[in-house]
């Protein structure tokens, strides 16, 4: 079996929501994405801002996620999640890992982008969640934290989507 090293910066941390999507996502290791700054403007199908890692080209601005090993035949289930063609694409990128190495990845970049909108509270729970499973550095945790949210108004789905953490 084929293995891919995915890049998730957003809601795909979380391993128990990642697993929810795919089978085979295997957590390898923190990375880190520079020339690019985490925003919340990425147009959800839901009506609500999900995350993008937004290129700056400012070698100061990094984004930092989680590293995950994927089996090759699950990239398109993963690329479907993801609205690939219809909100985000896939795009190939380097990463600074811990120990100092560089990785290969793809991830996902928003194509369809609005700084008016902004995440639901289950959304950015999901990001904090996978922060703070994977140890990200304190300072960003609380830099998401930071980051403006609002109430879904479907109280089925907002329920829905937290029932993983309980």
């Amino acid at each position: 079996m084929t293995r891919l090293y995915y890049f998730a910066y957003g809601s795909n941390m979380s391993t128990r929501r990642l697993g929810e999507r795919i089978q085979t996502a295997r957590p390898v290791s923190q990375a880190t994405l520079s020339g690019h700054a985490l925003r919340w403007h990425k147009q959800g199908r839901d009506g609500s801002g999900k995350c993008d890692a937004f290129p700056t080209g400012k070698n100061s601005h990094c984004v930092i996620g989680v590293l995950y090993e994927i089996a090759e035949q699950e990239q398109p289930l993963l690329d479907q999640f993801e609205g690939v063609g219809a909100g985000y694409e896939v795009a190939s990128v380097e990463l600074c890992l811990p120990s100092g190495e560089r990785a290969a990845a793809f991830t996902y970049r928003a194509t369809r982008i609005d700084s008016s909108f902004l995440p639901y509270h289950w959304y950015k729970e999901h990001v904090i969640q996978g922060a703070r499973e994977h140890a990200l550095p304190k300072a960003y945790i609380e830099q998401l934290a930071a980051a403006v949210s609002i109430e879904d108004i479907d109280r089925v789905r907002h329920n829905r989507e937290l029932l993983i953490y309980r």
